[in-house]
């Protein structure tokens, strides 16, 4: 199994969860696939009726069905899922580092807990993608995800964010956004070189982040500060 399922599931996590068996059914308003889809691990012996169990979770939420596919997932499950006609979507990199430890590492300012300005900003770069809810927006769905864990919260001013999650020696980097009309200055690099530092003196010594494979300008800037592909994983789709 990859650590890395394990430590996105915890650095991310959904506020509704449903232990089955090895599988855990995510469910977060259908605010992004990692915290709406089943983090399905280990061996089953029954796979099919697992998946329809599965199925129906999610069907009497209506939501759709969505697996999240890791190195770790349960054996056979990708192939049955396409055999089911479920869309690969989203194939996502983990990209690691093996220090924290950072030079001219000053620069954004830390917070606790995400601010309303902290939120908007990310908002306004991640949250057009995100349905809306009925009885809670996709913004305070949002920010229940965020704050289900520690972290520390990375701003410059309104125009660059990120989050960082101290997990053992890991620090997991998240949330990094840029709004449009500041890109190009260098300050989503100076917002991870922040949380870089930030890690190195919480006493993290690896970090890791997690990036859409088409995303080309932040991948680009992930590999310019050290970070290489340490695993991958996709989204299975009903």
């Amino acid at each position: 199994m990859s650590e890395f399922d394990l430590l996105v599931d915890q650095a991310w996590p959904a506020p509704h969860r449903v232990a089955a068996v090895d599988w855990v059914y995510r469910h977060a308003g259908g605010v992004t696939k990692r915290a709406n889809s089943v983090l399905a691990l280990g061996d089953r012996t029954d796979l099919g009726k697992a998946i329809d169990e599965a199925e129906a979770f999610y069907a009497d939420l209506g939501r759709p069905c969505v697996f999240s596919i890791g190195a770790g997932a349960t054996p056979g499950l990708d192939a049955e899922l396409d055999s089911r006609g479920y869309r690969l979507v989203d194939p996502t990199l983990v990209m690691a580092r093996p220090s924290v430890s950072v030079e001219g590492a000053a620069g954004p300012a830390f917070a606790s807990e995400p601010s309303p300005e902290w939120l908007d900003t990310w908002w306004r770069v991640d949250g057009g993608r995100h349905p809306e809810g009925q009885d809670i927006s996709a913004k305070a769905w949002a920010a229940r995800i965020l704050t289900g864990v520690p972290a520390v919260y990375a701003s410059l001013g309104a125009a660059a964010v990120g989050r960082g999650v101290l997990q053992g020696e890991w620090l997991g980097v998240y949330c990094m956004a840029v709004v449009p009309e500041a890109r190009r200055r260098g300050l989503g690099a100076s917002v991870l070189r922040g949380l870089l530092g930030w890690g190195a003196e919480a006493g993290a010594s690896r970090a890791y982040l997690v990036v859409t494979e088409a995303n080309q300008g932040a991948r680009a800037l992930y590999e310019r500060a050290g970070f290489t592909v340490a695993a991958r994983y996709h989204y299975r789709v009903r």
